[in-house]
């Protein structure tokens, strides 16, 4: 990346409170094995569920974008957290609580031209911070009417990422990182920001953000596979429905300086790369699998869990 690049970067970020990067990522060399991964995955979980009968096919007949939007558009959330990187937030956990940790997707979280920009936003003391999802979003005509819900069909309501994380980390300067795996595009459900909302503090947050703390100009971000949004912990941003006929693939990161609250710190994050402790910077896919599981294995220990919200029980009168 050059200086003219890199500051270009920084001066948008800086104005908007978010940036995209275009073309960051290659569709063969760094995409491909993500697909190849997920198609693997539902593979598994296909033939499982049709086994169980919780699923009336494998679809293993349809490409993976049409074998994937059927699937989804009708399995449970429960179902689901199988293709997510992080470990849902339940009450209780079990040693088979899912968590798709791959190598595939390592190397996407750990790239080097991804870490670059984050570097540039943050400095080069870069955690991987755990609050990270894949979502694979269905049409929203994907799901049959006697299917249970689950949070990929709907849109993503109106938030703050630091609105979503625990109190301790608000002074953390965590970089939240979109990627498309996938082209976004307003048709597909595409992320949409509020440009500058970053400089106007937290807002409350009901079911999401009030209307009359979101009445500037909205600005749908879309995106071509292999980009990146990378965006403040305060910008202000949701995402469209899926009104297309194919899925919207991506990853939603978080990258954080070594050594601060995470937000979540139950979950397990890692030193992605470090110039003053090099040998500390995680480059094994197969160690980050253990972190998750190890932190699963203290989670069943720990019995009842309860991830409080910052917002829950505060009378906020915003939201009546």
């Amino acid at each position: 990346m050059n200086e003219q690049t890199a500051t270009v970067i920084r001066e948008e970020f800086d104005r908007n409170g978010f940036v995209v990067v275009a073309n960051l990522l290659d569709d063969t060399l760094d995409l491909q094995p993500v697909f190849d991964d997920y198609a693997a995955l539902l593979d598994r979980l296909t033939t499982r569920w049709h086994a169980e009968g919780t699923l009336p096919s494998t679809y293993g007949d349809l490409s993976f974008r049409r074998r994937a939007a059927a699937v989804i558009g009708q399995i449970s959330n429960e179902q689901v957290a199988h293709l997510d990187i992080s470990l849902p937030k339940v009450a209780v956990y079990s040693e088979e609580t899912p968590v798709h940790t791959s190598e595939a997707t390592f190397k996407l979280l750990t790239h080097p031209r991804l870490l670059d920009v984050v570097e540039l936003l943050i400095g080069p003391e870069i955690y991987s911070n755990p609050i990270q999802h894949a979502r694979i979003k269905p049409p929203e005509t994907a799901r049959p009417a006697e299917a249970p819900g689950n949070g990929y069909l709907e849109a993503t309501p109106w938030h703050q990422d630091q609105g979503v994380i625990t109190t301790d980390a608000d002074e953390t300067d965590i970089l939240s990182v979109w990627i498309a795996v996938t082209d976004a595009t307003e048709e597909n459900g595409c992320l949409c920001m509020i440009p500058g909302s970053h400089r106007e503090g937290l807002a409350p947050h009901c079911f999401e953000i009030p209307a009359k703390f979101r009445e500037k100009f909205v600005t749908p971000v879309p995106m071509k596979a292999g980009s990146a949004l990378f965006f403040h912990r305060l910008t202000k941003h949701s995402s469209l429905p899926n009104q297309s006929d194919d899925i919207r693939f991506s990853f939603d990161l978080r990258y954080s300086p070594v050594g601060m609250p995470t937000g979540r710190d139950e979950f397990p994050g890692f030193v992605a790369r470090s110039r003053q402790h090099p040998e500390k910077v995680l480059t094994d896919h197969r160690q980050w699998t253990a972190l998750w599981h190890d932190a699963r294995s203290h989670l069943v220990s720990r019995g009842q869990m309860d991830f409080r919200s910052r917002w829950r029980g505060v009378n906020q009168p915003d939201c009546a």
